[in-house]
């Protein structure tokens, strides 16, 4: 899906950028290239945290002469990032995994002392560790 963004440049300052149809998205970088690039990284990070807070619904990219129209964007420099947010979804997904019976049972005990599903436990735990990565 390629999104609209506003570019934007001071004197000595890096290339900024405005994702209007994210609001609350923005990005930089020393070049356009990297400024795009880190856009684009900007867009899914921004989506994952709005989806993580159930949060987010769609996202339908504005078209670029509306978006020029107004006197938020006059100055800006436009481009189209291309985001592919099908890899996003809260969409409730099975699978199999084969694992040891007493790591199993440990997890099982741990999420019915704690008043949790052997699978919310299990997605908290790999979001948790997802973030700390970063």
């Amino acid at each position: 899906m390629f999104i609209p963004v506003a570019i934007h440049k001071d004197e000595g300052s890096v290339f900024g950028v405005t994702i209007p149809d994210v609001p609350g998205c923005f990005s930089s970088g020393e070049t356009v290239e990297e400024a795009l690039k880190n856009a684009q990284e900007a867009v899914i990070f921004h989506v994952e945290g709005l989806l993580e807070d159930g949060e987010f619904e769609s996202l339908i990219p504005s078209n670029i002469e509306d978006l020029q129209a107004s006197d938020e964007y006059s100055d800006a420099l436009w481009a189209l990032v291309d985001v592919d947010l099908s890899r996003l979804s809260n969409k409730q997904t099975r699978f199999n995994v084969s694992w040891p019976e007493y790591l199993l049972a440990r997890v099982d005990e741990y999420a019915a002392a704690h008043h949790e599903t052997r699978s919310g436990f299990l997605a908290k735990a790999a979001q948790q560790v997802l973030n700390q990565a970063r």
